[in-house]
């Protein structure tokens, strides 16, 4: 079976071109459940049937993973099915008839704007480390990216005379306007700071760090929690909440839901429509605290 999900982890990457991150998902969900297979003495995977995936989701739950986990299981394993399925491994799909568990979707944690204007003034440009963290922290606000697509971001992918980034790591590429600010704090950055980082000439890293490679996630969630701390924000703050921040507040003002899915590189739409709640949630937080009848 570690054969037929090799198989598979490699018409994910190379035909659907998944990002790594999703790969990884993937990989953990399904090497999951193929231990919990062997355990129950099954080495074959046409030896499953529906009631081995009910049973495995069972013990998902007893093992007391969220509702959110086990939907996610159970889409991995589905679509391991499929792809066994379309190679004639098997005769029938087991997870068709399975209905995921509905998950309560949360709202993701945004930012103020007063609390995005707190934490980007935190890094002072006054040393290597400030003028990198202060275009790392504005460039994410100021795009909506990923801060995997960020730390992923080479030289050639940023248009510093017609404002923009070309942002190509996951399934399809977008072009992302940059606003003067951030466009700016770039700039800055790579004249006064990244070629003292750099050592080595050949590097294609924007942003890299004190030995002059490619910074890690792990760096950037350490950088984030400094200044958030330096900025007394009690919100929990996640390397993700600034992209949540951005396509919130330009919906408060006024983006079309298209433009941000855009943006934000998402597949489906209702993904994007979350933030249309934050906003909702906004104004009836408003209305209740402003309206004498209210």
């Amino acid at each position: 079976m570690q054969a037929l999900l090799k198989n598979y982890l490699d018409y994910l990457e190379n035909d659907k071109r998944l990002s790594i991150n999703t790969l990884q998902s993937y990989r953990r969900d399904i090497e999951q459940f193929l231990s919990y297979l062997l355990e129950m003495n099954i080495s074959n995977i046409a030896n499953t049937n529906k009631t081995t995936i009910i049973a495995y989701l069972l013990h998902l739950q007893k093992k007391g993973r969220a509702t959110s986990t086990i939907s996610r299981n159970l889409a991995s394993i589905r679509s391991f099915y499929q792809y066994i399925l379309k190679n004639r491994m098997i005769e029938h799909d087991p997870t068709a008839d399975l209905e995921s568990p509905k998950v309560e979707k949360k709202l993701p944690q945004v930012l103020s704007t007063e609390e995005v204007e707190l934490l980007l003034e935190q890094p002072k440009c006054v040393d290597l480390k400030g003028y990198r963290d202060k275009a790392m922290l504005e460039l994410l606000y100021a795009t909506g990216i990923r801060v995997s697509e960020l730390i992923l971001l080479d030289i050639p992918d940023i248009n510093l005379e017609n404002g923009f980034i070309r942002c190509n790591k996951g399934p399809k590429e977008r072009i992302i306007p940059i606003g003067s600010i951030a466009l700016q704090a770039v700039k800055e950055y790579l004249a006064k700071a990244r070629p003292m980082l750099v050592q080595n000439p050949n590097e294609k890293a924007l942003f890299v760090n004190v030995n002059g490679t490619r910074l890690t996630r792990q760096g950037f969630w350490k950088i984030i929690k400094l200044y958030k701390n330096q900025a007394r924000i009690s919100k929990d703050i996640t390397p993700h909440t600034l992209r949540h921040s951005f396509a919130a507040h330009l919906i408060e003002n006024g983006a079309d839901l298209r433009s941000i899915q855009e943006m934000l590189g998402h597949s489906d739409i209702s993904s994007t429509q979350i933030y249309a709640q934050i906003a909702k949630n906004k104004i009836k937080e408003v209305y209740k605290k402003a309206h004498p009848r209210a």
